[in-house]
């Protein structure tokens, strides 16, 4: 399963070309470049880890584009995304955000059906990832062909 979060999510991965475009256009825009990671990418886990600071005032995308791929090296089975903060407002502001790696293998979520009171249905979504440990959770070989973990 591919997850989808971001500005470009139902678009094919960017090159690295296409991501140094993309963070050329936001520093045109004068907008702080931030590079973030996780292997947790539920919909609603939107405090990914950050990789250093955010590049404020930095120029050349090139320098950006450096950051990304140290992040991915150093974390091959996380999701990377790039975020662009827009302070035109007099606060910082997401103006642009896209995943720039991701793990090799993605094994989705479950969706979890609960009936409570009154018929009443409640739906949950449940990632196959977070059944492992932290920093474990994309291993390679650790998920089957429908997203159920391998035992």
């Amino acid at each position: 399963m591919r997850i989808t979060q971001g500005t470009f999510s139902y678009l094919p991965d960017f090159t690295d070309g296409e991501i140094a475009a993309q963070i050329g256009y936001a520093m045109d825009g004068g907008w702080a470049v931030a590079v973030e990671f996780t292997d947790d990418p539920h919909p609603r886990n939107v405090l990914w880890e950050m990789w250093g600071l955010p590049m404020f005032g930095l120029t050349d995308p090139a320098g950006a584009m450096q950051e990304v791929l140290a992040c991915r090296a150093q974390y091959p089975d996380h999701y990377v995304r790039v975020t662009a903060y827009d302070a035109s407002l007099g606060r910082q502001t997401t103006a642009l955000s896209f995943i720039a790696g991701r793990p090799a293998g993605e094994p989705g979520f479950r969706l979890d059906r609960q009936e409570t009171a009154d018929r009443r249905i409640r739906y949950s979504l449940h990632p196959y990832a977070t059944d492992r440990p932290r920093g474990e959770r994309y291993a390679a070989g650790s998920y089957g062909q429908n997203g159920a973990r391998d035992s």
